[in-house]
């Protein structure tokens, strides 16, 4: 189905132009990295749809879809921005019913849905194939860690007006690393998101970097990686 062309729709084509033409041929994987859950997840849903577009089979899923249970976090200490940027994810899962899987290409089977982390429950697997030319679009946030970044082709790391200008913002915590104040949960995501960006500098690691300042108009930004 052809797409109604916007100054978003010409971004994302040329986009898939680019990763088509290194990755056309073979299952590939492309990541969308972000912190920003809405608009992450839509740039990656626009991107998959493209792909379709062009007449390329392509999947979509979400790392919020292969979190651990509240049960299983707890394991890792109380909740602060430390757990949640390394323990809020099971990578082993990831891997084992969708990463791998999808890689092998033929008729294994692949699951783009594991947990439901509103209803904190797992979700009766739905096992899915697809032709050997195919690429998985997977979103979610701190995509380009070390433990992950091998997995995937192509990643994109998409950056909103607040998650720029929020590169060099410093939350505060106390020494164990939790966070105190009336807005704790948003505060500890915050501290997490920076810990993200200090460790691994996603800028550097992401083959496109997506500036949705105006969503409407997507714009590639470069930064000099030394």
């Amino acid at each position: 189905m052809k797409l109604v062309s916007t100054p978003r729709t010409e971004f994302l084509r040329d986009l898939a132009s680019e990763i088509l033409g290194l990755y056309g041929r073979g299952r590939t994987v492309v990541a969308v990295d972000g912190t920003d859950d809405a608009a992450r997840t839509a740039f990656a849903d626009d991107l998959a749809a493209v792909l379709i577009e062009r007449e390329h089979p392509a999947f979509r899923a979400s790392l919020a879809n292969f979190r651990r249970s509240r049960v299983e976090q707890e394991r890792f200490g109380p909740e602060s921005p430390e757990r949640l940027f390394r323990h809020l994810y099971d990578f082993s899962l990831l891997r084992r019913v969708l990463l791998d899987p999808f890689r092998m290409g033929g008729s294994t089977g692949f699951v783009t849905r594991a947990f439901d982390p509103d209803r904190d429950t797992w979700i009766e697997p739905t096992w899915l194939t697809g032709p050997p030319d195919s690429t998985l679009v997977i979103d979610g946030d701190y995509l380009n860690r070390s433990e992950l970044r091998d997995l995937w082709q192509y990643s994109v790391l998409v950056e909103t007006a607040d998650e720029a200008a929020d590169t060099l913002s410093v939350v505060p915590i106390d020494d164990a690393g939790e966070v105190h104040g009336p807005e704790d949960r948003a505060a500890e995501q915050a501290q997490a998101d920076r810990l993200y960006r200090t460790e691994v500098r996603p800028r550097s690691r992401a083959a496109a970097v997506v500036d949705l300042t105006d969503p409407a108009r997507p714009q590639r930004r470069f930064f000099d990686s030394c």
